[in-house]
């Protein structure tokens, strides 16, 4: 395992250890890399809204984890700046979603981050765009 790879591994074992809302959300991560994350979350019937279906807040929150993984992958203190997200289809009680992050751009400090979510017969749920702000401090020595 190179350097690069192990940092991200030990920066995704970091945070998760402490993010005691993707665990409770029953968050799994599935692989992680330099600038990349791949998320999944079973549908639960306590996260279904009014309409039966999979509450957005609750797609958004899949997606803002992988995007987090993926954005503090090389080791600095990183935080959200901003985001958004485009509802494509709606997640099903049952379901497996998959939220898979990859970094778009980074210089600086800043980030730009692009996050599929889909279901577990691959279609489209979610698109969602992160923009990430490093602060000072690392989060994982090399």
């Amino acid at each position: 395992m190179d350097q690069r790879q192990k940092i991200a591994q030990l920066a995704a074992d970091k945070l998760y250890r402490t993010d005691r809302a993707s665990q409770m959300l029953g968050m799994t991560i599935e692989s992680v890399a330099p600038g990349s994350a791949r998320v999944t979350m079973r549908v639960r019937p306590d996260m279904a809204n009014g309409h039966g279906i999979c509450h957005g807040g609750l797609i958004f929150a899949l997606a803002d984890s992988a995007f987090a993984f993926a954005c503090n992958s090389h080791g600095d203190n990183t935080f959200a700046a901003g985001a958004a997200i485009e509802f494509l289809a709606p997640g099903r009680v049952g379901e497996l979603l998959t939220a898979s992050a990859s970094e778009r751009w980074r210089a600086g400090r800043a980030g730009i981050y692009e996050i599929e979510v889909r279901n577990d017969r691959g279609e489209p749920i979610a698109l969602f765009r992160g923009r990430s702000h490093q602060v000072a401090g690392r989060l994982v020595d090399e």
